[in-house]
């Protein structure tokens, strides 16, 4: 199994910054019509505005994270003038990103990106499912969990957030028992503020990512008014990862188990569709979806719905 690790917390900002954009993205959809150039400047100069304002709201948060830290390692050393200092510098970050942005729940502060990808193929899957069956039948639990861990083809992509509606008013509590000369209170209070900390993690199922990259590039191919043959052979090879790929979610037990044959029902549909050199654009338009809710369905709060 490949493993990959990275943190960034640059990653946090782009992550928020892209919601941002997008958010923006809707509104010009609903805007009166213009001409096609004020279109374009507006739309990025706006984007360009939002990705600004995100980033600086993640820098404070960012920022109000270490200045409590500081403040952690400033009572350990004994030094509640720095400490308080710290809080107070802690206070006006967050303030800022209260007044900025009034409806913000969680501001970001860190981000990690894991890939997990098994070098392994649908049959070997059911192998290795056997095992881990035939090990939990004996009652070997700890072997059926150490092979159970190689059973993944996903990249998570983990974001740790300040709340806004509680870790504010605890820092000024920590402050306020900092200036009664109680840093030991103080120090309770903040280890607490930090163990609120959310942390959110998306699943992307690789291979059911793989075959939503082969299925739009059929699509590309599908929409030229005149394929060639190398054109049609080219989508017969593209739907066939698809369904490989799909396949190799399944046995993985990525989305539900009806998720993945109405992917897979619906990669016939487009290859009946194709046939004929016809574009499939409607056939094209449902997979999109269903690809959607199988990505959804693959999300850890769906745990247990894989029926």
């Amino acid at each position: 199994m490949l493993s990959f690790h990275k943190t960034s917390p640059i990653l946090a900002l782009a992550l928020l910054a892209t919601g941002a954009c997008s958010d923006k993205g809707e509104e010009a959809k609903e805007q009166t019509q213009a001409s096609p150039n004020e279109v374009t400047e507006t739309a990025s100069a706006s984007d360009e505005m939002n990705a600004v304002d995100a980033s600086e709201l993640l820098e404070e948060a960012v920022a109000a994270l270490q200045e409590t830290q500081t403040a952690l390692g400033a009572i350990d050393e004994e030094d509640d003038k720095k400490a308080l200092e710290a809080l107070e510098r802690a206070t006006g970050k967050l303030e800022i990103l209260l007044a900025r942005s009034s409806n913000l729940a969680l501001a970001p502060v860190d981000v990690s990106v894991v890939t997990h990808d098994i070098l392994a193929d649908e049959d070997a899957v059911k192998a290795l499912k056997k095992q881990v069956e035939d090990k939990i039948d004996d009652g070997r639990l700890q072997e059926a969990r150490r092979l159970m861990d190689g059973l993944a083809s996903e990249t998570i992509i983990r974001v740790s957030n300040l709340p806004l509606a509680t870790y504010p008013d605890a820092i000024k509590s920590a402050a306020a028992l900092l200036a009664k000369d109680k840093p030991q209170e103080a120090k309770e209070v903040i280890l607490a503020a930090l163990g609120t900390i959310v942390v959110q993690d998306t699943i992307i199922p690789l291979p059911i990512a793989r075959a939503q990259g082969a299925i739009n590039e059929a699509r590309e191919l599908a929409k030229k008014s005149s394929r060639t043959k190398a054109d049609n052979d080219r989508i017969t090879g593209l739907l066939e990862k698809a369904r490989e790929q799909l396949r190799f979610a399944r046995a993985l037990g990525y989305a539900k188990k009806d998720d993945i044959k109405d992917l897979l029902d619906s990669v016939d549909e487009i290859e009946d569709e194709t046939k004929n050199d016809q574009s499939g654009s409607r056939f094209f338009d449902k997979i999109e979806k269903l690809f959607e809710r199988a990505k959804k369905a693959s999300q850890p709060d769906s745990a247990g719905n894989n029926g």
